[in-house]
């Protein structure tokens, strides 16, 4: 059962999320479809994360001059990233943004990005939510597809 604890939470931790939790889970036997639904879900729940944090501490903190400097720095870093895509394709450009499973590309990123250049919250869920499933299918399949050619290498020595 710690297999499927340390899965969720490498999943939801802002740096690892998908690209961590995922092969984790498939690294230690969780079956496939398990480790992707499960690793998804608490992944999806970065979004709300990001939007409680943000409605609700920002502007408490916003009065801190170091929370301040922090905070202009990334969304400086961040508007650089993803800005242009966002503003130019909108829903898509933030969907496409979070399912590439590079890092600082992922669920935790895109919500604040839709945080920050203020799309709705139902489109920006609904968008991050879908590069997450995206991210998530991609994320397996290359496990997987690594997997099974290292297997394959093996037999052959």
């Amino acid at each position: 059962m710690n297999d499927y604890f340390y899965s969720i939470i490498l999943s939801m931790l802002p740096i690892a999320e998908l690209r961590g939790g995922i092969p984790y889970a498939l690294y230690n036997g969780i079956h496939p479809v398990i480790a992707y639904i499960m690793c998804c879900l608490a992944n999806i729940l970065a979004f709300p994360i990001v939007y409680f944090f943000m409605g609700f501490f920002h502007d408490i903190f916003n009065k801190m001059a170091w929370y301040s400097n922090l905070f202009e720095k990334i969304v400086i870093r961040t508007r650089g990233k993803v800005g242009e895509k966002i503003e130019k394709w909108g829903f898509w450009g933030l969907m496409i943004f979070v399912m590439v499973p590079l890092p600082v590309t992922g669920a935790y990123t895109g919500s604040f990005a839709a945080w920050i250049f203020g799309i709705e919250k139902r489109k920006g869920f609904l968008a991050v939510t879908c590069g997450v499933l995206i991210a998530g299918l991609i994320v397996t399949a290359i496990f997987l597809s690594g997997e099974g050619l290292f297997s394959f290498l093996l037999k052959k020595v």
